[in-house]
């Protein structure tokens, strides 16, 4: 039997905004849309739409490959000198910033959280996406710099593992939502400055090579002298782990408050335990340099190198083999989280 409908049973689409001279005067408690605006935002759907699904389109792989051709778009100029070469390495990356950007939006969209609190898959990715902006501020400031060489290989590292790692939001999260913006923002911001200090510290052993063998600078690596890569990197070991000790403390006091919830967290959950192993390792890289008396910078250098590469080991592989922590959710979390919604 057919039936005819009112106008307020008419439902606008999710996509559809209606303005307010679209708005028609209407009892108290309920809304009408003209028929006009209903008609004039349909005719527009067909232009919304293609937009709409090509940011949806936008996958992991889009911007892992432009910072791959970024990266060997440096790695020419090895061979050739070339400022046009250049500059597509720096369209390259800033085309990959922006998919990634898009990316993590859409993503961000879909599970109604900020990348922060995603999963661990979204962490890696933030981590991965400010690295990539520092490096095109520093390029910026100062064009003759080579530090893609050394930022792109790392930033391709943090994608590749993105793509093993859990891309479930964690289920804890309802409960310490800005608690654990808080305690994500401190851990992703220290790790940013390890991930740095490993950066100038291998510079600092390319420059100080070449100054003791007396080779002349190679024309596409153009490094900043060694007092000033020293510094800096004495600096980015000295803000990192006070953040890193900020990102353990509130995150033991979640897993502390969490203990009377639903979905309580263990201290002895793996995680946990690699993240004090890598809190550890980093305090100690940190106490030696504020107790040590002019230590040379090739040793700094060496030690940072050292600490900051079993750092960023341990931190890769408990994300890919225990995905289970603060940052992501495992099987058991996920059931546990839908009995206890069911």
């Amino acid at each position: 039997m057919d039936r005819s409908f009112t106008l307020e049973e008419i439902p606008l689409l999710p996509c559809l905004s209606p303005t307010r001279e679209a708005m028609m005067v209407a009892p108290p408690g309920k809304s009408y849309h003209s028929p006009t605006s209903i008609v004039s935002q349909l005719t527009n759907l067909p232009s919304i739409l293609p937009v709409a699904m090509q940011l949806s389109n936008v996958t992991l792989f889009c911007f892992f490959a432009s910072y791959v051709s970024a990266f060997a778009l440096e790695l020419t100029q090895f061979l050739r000198r070339s400022h046009v070469m250049r500059w597509a390495a720096v369209v390259f990356t800033a085309a990959g910033l922006v998919a990634q950007t898009i990316y993590l939006t859409v993503r961000s969209q879909q599970a109604d959280l900020p990348p922060l609190l995603g999963s661990a898959h979204d962490w890696l990715l933030v981590s991965a996406w400010l690295l990539v902006v520092l490096y095109l501020s520093v390029q910026a400031w100062n064009r003759d710099l080579s530090l893609g060489v050394f930022c792109l290989p790392l930033v391709l590292i943090l994608v590749g593992a993105s793509r093993f790692v859990r891309n479930i939001p964690n289920p804890r999260l309802g409960q310490f939502y800005w608690w654990g913006m808080v305690h994500a923002s401190f851990w992703v911001f220290g790790i940013l400055g390890v991930l740095l200090a490993l950066i100038f510290s291998i510079m600092y052993l390319v420059q100080h090579n070449r100054l003791k063998h007396k080779q002349a600078e190679l024309p596409a690596l153009h490094l900043l002298s060694l007092e000033r890569l020293s510094r800096i990197n004495w600096w980015l070991i000295v803000v990192s782990v006070p953040l890193l000790t900020l990102g353990m403390i509130t995150g033991l006091w979640m897993a502390h408050q969490s203990g009377g919830g639903a979905l309580p967290v263990s201290l002895a959950n793996i995680t946990f335990v690699a993240d004090a192993v890598i809190w550890v390792t980093m305090a100690l890289l940190f106490g030696w340099l504020l107790t040590a008396h002019h230590p040379a910078g090739r040793t700094v250098a060496i030690r940072t190198i050292l600490a900051c590469t079993f750092l960023l080991a341990v931190f890769l592989v408990m994300n890919v083999l225990a995905p289970d922590g603060i940052h992501g959710s495992s099987p058991r979390s996920k059931s546990v989280s839908e009995e206890t919604a069911a």
